[in-house]
């Protein structure tokens, strides 16, 4: 499975928990009784990974959108941009120009044009403010 494939993947899983209270677990047995959505290491990495942190990424995109309440942004646009969020912060082998080229691709199936534009510009505001990934590893 490709790592775009994960992504999608990974947001169909949260797309799904976003109205369900279930645990990671339950929501990959689900999956795999449908038969759907293929589960692997990296889409469970995600999914976990953004479960576990959503607080602090919906400060983040509360911080970085013009909307400020999360409440405000569309469950598909919130979950896009988690999703890319925390790729950014947490796996540092993905480029930051791949996370939120992946995130708007994925926008673009998924929601109007308008939010692949909001989600594009949420994530640039973001990445502007990061310091080079280079420095932060040569830093470390």
């Amino acid at each position: 499975m490709t790592k775009t494939q994960c992504r999608e993947n990974a947001f169909l899983l949260l797309f799904e928990a976003s109205f369900r209270d279930d645990t990671p677990e339950e929501l990959y047995r689900t999956a795999e009784d449908v038969g759907e959505i293929e589960i692997n290491d990296r889409v469970r990495a995600i999914v976990e990974g953004v479960l576990a942190e959503k607080e602090t990424l919906d400060g983040i995109i509360a911080e970085y959108s013009k909307k400020r309440a999360v409440g405000r942004i569309p469950r598909v646009n919130l979950i896009l941009l988690r999703m890319a969020i925390y790729e950014i912060r947490n796996i540092p082998e993905t480029p930051v120009n791949v996370a939120v080229s992946e995130a708007v691709n994925l926008a673009q199936k998924y929601t109007y044009q308008e939010d692949s534009a909001f989600i594009n510009g949420v994530l640039g505001a973001y990445t502007r403010s990061l310091p080079p990934r280079e420095e932060t590893e040569a830093a470390e």
